[in-house]
């Protein structure tokens, strides 16, 4: 047998069924044992197989990753006619790698191809929840609400509907966290979202009121009434 014209002798194996075992988990656990043994001059090793098409698949995703990220913003974008929100919804995305790195430590799930598949789903996630509390927000201050108000009552009102799509989203993911293939891909979703989701309700108004600007209530009412409302920073 050859392989890109150079004689080749392939070596496979498979888990043993009923094990719980993957390829990827087999590999760890055998690849230093087999790296070390001594090959003969003009031999060389490579793994084949399901890591071979992973890593190919990885590399192929992220060739596309950056394009994909950047039409999910310009989308963003344009959705909103503005910059500074899509800004505010973006800025969580990076952080709910806080949870999905919890996540795997917990269950000791490796960062795996399915994984990855599940960050894109989450990211997809997290901005949709983004997206409900900007537009929220956006409804509170064409009714006359002021500003930190509007931000205020928008985060309380999006509670049950936040959390109650993310909840169920992650009970659905439950049955797959006793799948060895899909765990990973499980692992990745819930603890993602479920960090995602206190980011959506805390952390995004934060930022909300961060970047527009806007003075609390206690500003307000210490602020001079001769004095111009737009000299009033946070």
């Amino acid at each position: 047998m050859r392989r890109d014209r150079k004689r080749v002798l392939a070596v496979f194996a498979d888990p043993l069924l009923g094990s719980d075992e993957t390829a990827d988990s087999v590999l760890r656990k055998l690849r230093p044992k087999v790296e070390a043994i001594a090959l003969p001059a003009g031999y060389k090793l490579e793994w084949g197989g399901e890591f071979e098409t992973s890593s190919e698949a990885q590399a192929g995703i992220a060739s596309s990753l950056p394009m994909g990220y950047l039409a999910m913003f310009l989308i963003t974008v344009v959705l909103f006619n503005s910059v500074r929100q899509p800004l505010v919804i973006w800025f969580n995305v990076p952080l709910a790698i806080i949870g999905i790195a919890s996540g795997l430590l917990i269950f000791d799930a490796p960062f795996s191809f399915m994984a990855i598949l599940g960050l894109l789903s989450l990211s997809g996630m997290v901005v949709k929840n983004g997206i409900v509390l900007i537009d929220q927000i956006r409804v509170e201050l064409n009714e006359g609400k002021a500003p930190y108000d509007a931000v205020f009552e928008s985060s309380v009102s999006r509670v049950r509907p936040v959390c109650m799509a993310a909840i169920t989203t992650m009970l659905g993911m439950i049955p797959l966290l006793f799948d060895p293939f899909f765990k990973s891909m499980a692992v990745t979703i819930i603890f993602g979202l479920g960090f995602a989701t206190l980011l959506t309700l805390i952390v995004l108004p934060v930022t909300y009121v961060l970047i527009f600007r806007i003075p609390n209530k206690q500003q307000n009412e210490n602020q001079d009434p001769e004095l111009p409302a737009q000299l009033v920073t946070v």
